[in-house]
């Protein structure tokens, strides 16, 4: 990244950022690249000069506008060090730019160490996967930013705070998951475990069934998610479990791949002109790929990750977990109800521990998540409003929380009644970053709630 005439960090300009799932893009006037602390503290320092605003970007993989600026944008792509290994206690500090994929097979494995849980996805920075709340599946297990100990964070002024439970602990417990709001995340201490495979029993059965033995398979499992499979009425369950035994698996690429992936998406999209093919398609893929019952041991962040095929929208909520049976019967009778409405498989159905984080979805209960999606085969929406209206419209009756990367409608006045912190998290927005510096569309949207004319009276106040 080149410098001007006295050695300050000057951004690149014509760069358009776009998310992986190709449904959001803007184009900052500015993108940088830093590399040093001292650079992100210039980008800001010029911000400040010229009241701009600033948004970090990751890997993209949010399917909302979350990161998106048309000011300055920050990609933390190159600030990805990994500064200290603690092999006692298992423990790994790093620069916030570094990706779970990183982790998982280049640093970690070295120490004999692994993260705990996390959640399908490992192409994302840390910054990301800790601003967001994002997560894994399990009874015992939090977000994934539980698991952390320690971070620093430089606020709009350039003043680096050390954040822990210890020091700063309610900015801790606000920045934990903040959306970028508070500043930018530099460094992460993150707590791990030594490294250990996970042994994956994969097997079908009827979604009532499920239901009926769900605390069954939460109590004697340490990682447990399905995916139930609409115009069936069958789930596919996967058991988690921590094992000594040797990584043991199997594909084909032949059902796995061409089928399961090539010849998917060509449905898919062949049902974009005839949507009558979709629940054929969906008893297709669920008897003879998804339901066949399976079994492997592999390392524990390849069990972890999922494959998400191609491009899609995805809307997903927490709820309190004792609604599970609830939600999934009134998705099912509502699907069945409505046939002129055709929807994709499958619908993800994973469980997260309460914890303490004042964003958290989380805070003080202990959640399920529900994960809908839409494919975009080759590029082409499909309908979906009316599937993702009737979804909406069931969290909002449970008391749900939209996960913060992906898409929604809820305006603050909603998030105030449903998280009993974020007044407190307001203030120390507004504490930290009084100018509205981090602040971009998304953020004025369900944050501050604020319309498009006020967003523009912000920016013309900046000027």
């Amino acid at each position: 990244m080149a410098g001007d005439a006295d050695g300050v960090m000057t951004g690149q300009t014509g760069r358009k950022f776009t998310n992986w799932a190709k449904t959001f893009s803007c184009e900052p006037e500015l993108f940088f690249e830093p590399t040093t602390t001292e650079e992100i503290r210039q980008i800001l320092d010029k911000a400040r000069r010229d009241s701009k605003h600033v948004k970090v970007c990751g890997f993209g993989h949010s399917p909302s506008d979350i990161a998106c600026t048309t000011d300055y944008m920050i990609s933390l792509a190159k600030y990805r060090q990994v500064l200290e290994v603690d092999e006692e206690n298992c423990v790994v500090t790093v620069q916030s730019g570094i990706l779970l994929k990183e982790l998982n097979e280049e640093v970690l494995p070295k120490y004999n160490m692994a993260l705990s849980n996390q959640g399908a996805v490992s192409e994302i920075s840390a910054a990301g996967v800790i601003s967001t709340g994002t997560h894994g599946t399990g009874k015992t297990f939090g977000i994934f930013a539980t698991h952390v100990l320690e971070m620093t964070m430089m606020t709009a002024s350039g003043e680096v705070l050390r954040l822990s439970r210890e020091e700063n602990r309610d900015v801790f417990l606000t920045a934990l998951v903040s959306l970028g709001s508070l500043g930018i995340i530099l460094t992460v201490k993150i707590q791990c475990e030594p490294a250990f495979n996970l042994q994956s029993v994969q097997f079908s059965c009827p979604l009532d069934k499920m239901l009926s033995n769900l605390d069954k398979h939460l109590d004697e499992n340490e990682h447990f998610k399905f995916m139930w499979y609409p115009y069936t009425n069958g789930v596919v369950a996967f058991l988690c479990n921590r094992t000594k035994k040797p990584v043991q698996t199997s594909t084909s690429w032949f059902w796995d791949y061409f089928v399961g992936y090539y010849i998917l998406e060509f449905l898919l999209w062949l049902s974009t002109f005839c949507s009558s093919l979709l629940p054929y398609i969906n008893k297709f893929y669920y008897s003879y790929i998804y339901a066949v019952p399976s079994e492997r041991v592999d390392r524990s962040d390849k069990v972890f990750n999922f494959e998400c095929l191609f491009k899609q929208h995805v809307t997903e909520w927490s709820f309190p977990r004792s609604e599970t049976a609830n939600v999934l019967l009134t998705l099912q009778e509502w699907v069945r109800s409505h046939p002129e409405h055709k929807v994709h498989f499958p619908v993800e159905v994973r469980f997260v521990q309460s914890d303490d984080i004042y964003l958290s979805p989380c805070y003080q209960q202990d959640n399920c998540y529900i994960n809908i999606i839409s494919y975009r085969p080759y590029g082409k929406d499909t309908p979906k409003d009316a599937w993702w209206d009737m979804y909406e419209s069931v969290m909002l009756k449970v008391g749900g929380k939209p996960h913060w990367a992906k898409a929604h409608k809820v305006n603050p006045e909603r998030f105030q009644k449903l998280y009993p912190m974020f007044s407190k998290f307001c203030a120390t927005r507004e504490k930290l970053d009084p100018q509205g510096m981090f602040l971009n569309p998304y953020l004025e949207r369900h944050i501050l709630g604020m319309t498009p004319q006020m967003q523009f009276d912000v920016v013309k106040s900046h000027l």
